[in-house]
């Protein structure tokens, strides 16, 4: 028997839904043997041995004691051949158990045989299956033809809340699911709990979160699930105060709800709230973290550069015995990488029973953070030689490594197999990597031919990267055409292009220049995103800002600075490096200027609260030549390893030097 693809139908509604094209399919006709207890059906095409043919009650039998998806089409058949494809007390069961081993085509081929009209519970079972899958669309099709036949089938709760989950699946598809808003309505169904949950998320999905704080109002009785929906609402929309306040009313927690608060801090990166959040969590006895809490509390560690608490929560792992997932064991990774000790990162990746691309590619884009090229190539070849075939994320990390470590025939090397070898496109970030690159290794000519000849528009990223070369090398020439490059695109007030263009300008003295780009930065209200720096003491996260003068202990902070400064320039040989200044100062003023950079602050706040041991600083922006060169001097002068993790990699000062042997 053949199955023709279903005919295309119009839609009760103006929007377009596409149908689920079910291929031409063929259904071999077998034998089946049955067990003498009818537990079995064992296939066997060529009828070779004695068999007996199944009755009705023996095929019912079957289908319930849930067999495997052959013997389904094994049923499905007979079902068939004895001419019982009408026989709705087979149907029903066929469909729930194609269902059960998640194939839909065959369930739709048994739903479309269904004798006119369906139950509303088999109509309901395709449309909560589709509504599950990426053919989430197809449970909008299914729900047109169910409301074509009218009575007796008619919509329930349930039918409401399986087609308003498949609408919340694509944001082209708001205006249909508030039409079924309004169908709802008309029938009555707005006060039940799993309708009114269903339209909460759906409209906080779209961010559409007055009308899903109107239907939260107006709902007669909420669980946990409708709190949870609107907080995740007001959260993903970065309203975390509205979000909080929420969260805070409600009657109880679940490991889901304290899920979508602390992930909702990390996604706009209030990490240090995230990490309060999840100490609160930790207080309620009653609700463990789940994955999802704990990926998201290791993300705002790494985030924080907070190793004691990362390392706290790797304890809780393992003493709570809760499983080494994917997830977790990549979250691991990338937070001992990002809190400076790549070794414990490599223990956790060592340890790992069960490896997958998104770990081996956590560890590689760990060790390139830290410069270690030539690891992070062997690295990459070892996950080569296991079968695993990177993507775009995984060629990320292996070009910064060469990048930070000037391996640049091997980074040109992967960049042009990355096509011919793996299927990938090189995107953007790709070419930013290799710009650097090529900048790095002074070949800066051929940085600006591979940016002008780039497939796609390049953007402010590479012109950075190109520019960040210009001044290292000091080619004015070049440096000077890149400008110009710059504002022709109007890239100068993306991501910090007026920022560099400042920056080259000061370096080469052309303070007039450095006072016009001030000037359109200003007319175009663009902010450049100010420097800050983190380091935790005792477990407590401390942010410092450039001349900061909120923290707390902020005046022996400075008193503790400006002895640090006098003495790694007396016994540290260190000298300000006052180029990137980006005003038109005395020396004296510049030299002032620059003491009171936020990473040289932490430092001071490291030095003054701890006696020994590695001071670890993050920083959101690169660290600039001066602080590089005095953070080298005060490791020397205080013998103390100090680790610095700036926007791009990591630097460990030890006795006068940096791990990144002053090419960064």
């Amino acid at each position: 028997m053949r199955f023709t693809p279903l005919p295309k139908r119009p839609l009760l509604f103006s929007t377009k839904i596409p149908l689920l094209i079910v291929e031409p399919s063929y259904v071999q006709i077998p034998v089946i043997y049955i067990s003498s207890n009818t537990s079995s059906a064992i296939w066997d095409p060529f009828g070779a041995s004695s068999f007996s043919i199944p009755s009705h009650s023996t095929l019912a039998r079957l289908l319930k004691k849930r067999p495997s998806l052959t013997q389904i089409k094994q049923i499905h058949a007979q079902v068939i051949t004895q001419g019982l494809a009408q026989n709705t007390s087979l149907l029903g069961p066929l469909i729930h158990a194609y269902i059960g081993c998640r194939n839909l085509s065959f369930a739709r081929i048994a739903f479309d045989q269904y004798p006119s009209p369906p139950l509303t519970m088999i109509w309901n079972l395709m449309i909560q299956a589709y509504s599950k899958t990426p053919y989430s669309q197809e449970s909008l099709y299914l729900f047109r033809r169910m409301l074509v036949y009218g009575r007796p089938t008619l919509a329930d709760k349930y039918t409401f809340t399986f087609v308003l989950t498949a609408c919340s699946c694509h944001p082209t598809l708001i205006g249909y699911g508030e039409n079924v808003h309004g169908m709802v309505v008309k029938d009555g169904y707005e006060s039940d709990v799993f309708v009114g949950n269903s339209l909460v998320n759906m409209y906080s999905i779209f961010s559409r979160m007055v009308d899903a704080k109107r239907v939260f109002d107006e709902m007669l009785h909420r669980d946990v699930i409708t709190w949870t929906s609107v907080v995740k609402g007001y959260a993903m929309r970065g309203e975390l105060v509205k979000a909080r306040e929420l969260f805070d009313m409600m009657p109880e927690h679940n490991d889901v709800s304290w899920a979508v608060m602390v992930a909702g801090y990390v996604r706009h990166m209030l990490y240090n709230d995230a990490l309060q959040c999840f100490n609160d969590m930790l207080c309620h006895d009653e609700v463990k973290p789940n994955e999802a809490v704990l990926v998201s509390i290791l993300s705002a560690c790494a985030h924080l550069g907070a190793l004691d608490q990362g390392k706290w929560i790797h304890v809780y792992i393992d003493k709570n015995k809760i499983p080494l997932s994917s997830n977790i064991s990549t979250a691991l990774i990338d937070m001992y990488a990002k809190c400076g000790r790549i070794d414990l990162a490599s223990r956790v990746f060592d340890g790992l029973h069960k490896r997958d691309l998104f770990t081996w590619t956590s560890l590689i884009s760990g060790l390139s953070m830290h410069g270690l090229g030539v690891e992070c190539l062997r690295t990459f070849s070892e996950m080569l030689a296991e079968g695993f075939k990177p993507d775009d994320i995984t060629l990320l990390g292996v070009l910064n490594g060469c990048s930070h470590s000037g391996l640049v025939e091997e980074g040109l090397s992967i960049f042009h197999d990355m096509v011919p070898l793996w299927g990938i496109v090189p995107k953007l970030e790709h070419y930013g990597c290799l710009i650097d690159l090529l900048g790095r290794a002074g070949r800066l000519e051929s940085a600006f031919e591979t940016i002008k000849s780039m497939p796609m528009e390049p953007d402010v990223v590479a012109w950075r990267a190109l520019l960040s070369a210009c001044r290292l090398q000091g080619n004015v020439d070049l440096g000077e055409r890149t400008i110009n490059h710059i504002v022709e695109l109007g890239l100068g007030s993306h991501g910090g292009g007026y920022a560099l263009i400042s920056n080259l300008y000061a370096s080469m003295g052309q303070w007039e220049n450095v006072t016009k780009v001030r000037k359109a930065r200003s007319q175009r209200g663009s902010e450049e995103c100010p420097g800050c720096s983190w380091i935790e003491i005792d477990g407590v996260v401390h942010e410092f800002l450039a001349a900061d003068k909120l923290h707390p202990r902020i005046s022996e902070i400075n008193k503790k600075l400006n002895e640090v400064l006098r003495r790694i320039g007396i016994e540290g040989g260190y000298i300000p490096s006052t180029k990137q200044v980006l005003f038109d100062l005395n020396e004296e003023d510049k030299e002032q200027a620059v003491s009171w950079h936020s990473e040289k602050l932490a430092v001071a706040f490291g030095l003054l609260s701890t006696q020994e041991g590695t001071i670890r600083i993050t920083k959101n922006l690169r660290i600039c030549e001066d602080c590089h060169s005095a953070m080298k001097a005060i490791s020397l002068v205080f013998n103390r390893e100090i680790v610095v993790r700036d926007r791009s990699r990591f630097h460990t000062f030890r006795c006068g030097n940096c791990s990144c042997t002053d090419y960064w």
